[in-house]
């Protein structure tokens, strides 16, 4: 059986091989996570009636997200073999932007908690300042302290896939691995569950009291929406946590100092969650979003018979010609 092309990393003996396939899907990743950040980020510039707060928030968690895509693409296209200049650039980036989307899809979960479960619009649209000075300026100074104390390099893909984060080589490079991202991942794993069950009570808690009044679930289209919505507040965390997993599985194979780490099958899981959550939220907040998903179909089409119709007055334009010249 031939064996796989792939790409080595570096001088050390301890590392992560990085397969020609596992490249290519984690790339593909990449671009649909860049292609879906950059969806919710137009349709948001676009449409100016969409632009509530929830929206304009989960904006910023896409621009997060789309630095992300673009730093771990440029990692796994080039595979790091040292400690080069664009290597720490490109380890910073990612630090940064993948620290800053913790903090943004924890930010959109307590804006809702307080929006939805408090009822207090005024005291939700005052957090988001501190959403921005929190999920923006934590993470730039961590990633300024990592840099200033060079602890951004090459890791060898051992908690990573073939993009530079903290150095391997680094004695307390494990406490940096904490401190610049799971630290914070461990925290959004207990923070979303929490905040979205809360979340979820209140409502069915709010449409059981109305049910007693009025049977606001006769309507098709309303209840239709009501599961919609209901669906959307279980896939938020539980697709974050399915996403994020592997490299939280691989870090702690890396404190346990176990070769498991090096699997193939966990380190292509482990590219894809880390590039796919531009892409999973594109799916369930513009795709699984019926009004969205209807001006988009219909820009489509208008699009399309644009061009059909530009092609055929071309196709006439040019019968036209050649009558004449006959």
């Amino acid at each position: 059986m031939q064996e796989l092309p792939r790409v080595t990393g570096g001088n050390m003996a301890n590392q992560t091989e990085v397969y020609f396939s596992e490249q290519v899907i984690v790339l593909f990743s990449c671009a649909l996570s860049f292609l879906g950040s950059s969806l919710i980020i137009i349709t948001y510039i676009v449409w100016s009636d969409l632009r509530t707060t929830p929206r304009k928030l989960l904006v910023w968690l896409s621009v997060s997200d789309w630095l992300s895509a673009v730093s771990y693409a440029y990692g796994i296209g080039k595979i790091f073999h040292t400690d080069s200049v664009d290597c720490v650039v490109q380890g910073a980036i990612s630090t940064f932007a993948n620290t800053s989307s913790f903090f943004w899809t924890v930010a959109i979960a307590v804006y809702l908690y307080v929006f939805i479960v408090r009822s207090n619009k005024r005291a939700a649209d005052s957090l988001v300042l501190y959403f921005h000075v929190i999920s923006w300026g934590v993470p730039l100074a961590i990633t300024v302290a990592a840099l200033c104390m060079n602890k951004i390099g090459y890791d060898a893909s051992e908690v990573s896939v073939g993009w530079c984060w903290v150095k391997i080589q680094a004695p307390d490079h494990i406490m940096w691995m904490l401190l610049t991202g799971k630290i914070w991942e461990f925290l959004a794993y207990v923070t979303l569950p929490v905040l979205y069950i809360l979340i979820k009570r209140h409502i069915h808690v709010a449409h059981a009291a109305l049910s007693e009044y009025r049977p606001i679930l006769a309507n098709n289209s309303t209840a239709h929406s009501s599961s919609m919505a209901d669906m959307k507040l279980t896939l938020i965390p539980v697709i974050f946590i399915f996403l994020r997993i592997w490299s939280t599985v691989r870090f702690i194979l890396l404190m346990a100092n176990s070769t498991a780490r090096q699997h193939p099958v966990l380190v292509t899981l482990h590219g894809i969650g880390n590039t796919f959550q531009g892409a999973a939220n594109c799916i369930m907040f513009v795709l699984f979003t019926q009004p969205i998903r209807m001006r988009l179909c219909n820009a489509l089409c208008c699009c399309c018979s644009k061009c059909r119709s530009n092609q055929g007055t071309g196709e006439g334009d040019g019968t036209g010609q050649a009558q004449t010249e006959r």
